[in-house]
C-alpha cells in the first residue's frame, strides 16, 4: 500500500482549513485517512496543530509526502525554533497599592461661602 502526506480540506465555502494526513494515495482527497497529523489555517497562513514526530514516523515506514506538507513541516520546525529561542517572558510586577496618605491629600477641599 503507497501511504501519502497530503492535505484533506475540511474548511467551508471561501474559508480553507486543511489537515494533514496520512492516507492511501489511491483514496479521494477528503476520503478516510489512516492518521491526522496536523492542522493548517489557510486564511492565516498559520499552522493550528503539528506533530512532527508523527510525521517523523510515517517518512520512515516510507510514506511519500507531498509538496504541501513538506512546505507545513519547514514551517512547524522553523516556529520550533523561534519558540525556543525566545527568552522566557518575565512576569509583570505587581502594582503597589495607592497610600492612604496620598488618597487624603487628594480629597476635594470644601468650599464655604463668605
Amino acid at each position: 500500500m503507497a501511504v501519502a502526506i497530503r492535505l484533506s480540506r475540511i474548511g467551508t465555502k471561501h474559508k480553507p482549513f486543511f489537515r494533514v494526513v496520512a492516507v492511501d494515495s489511491r483514496k479521494k482527497r477528503d476520503g478516510e485517512c489512516l492518521d491526522n497529523i496536523g492542522t493548517y489555517d489557510a486564511l492565516k497562513g498559520e499552522l493550528v496543530r503539528f506533530d512532527a514526530e508523527l510525521y517523523n514516523a510515517w517518512i520512515k515506514k516510507g510514506a511519500q509526502p507531498s509538496d504541501s506538507a513538506k512546505k507545513l513541516y519547514r514551517l512547524s520546525k522553523k516556529k520550533l525554533a523561534e519558540v525556543e529561542s525566545k527568552p522566557a517572558s518575565k512576569t509583570p510586577a505587581k502594582k503597589a497599592a495607592p497610600k492612604k496618605e496620598a488618597a487624603q491629600e487628594q480629597a476635594p477641599e470644601s468650599t464655604t461661602a463668605a
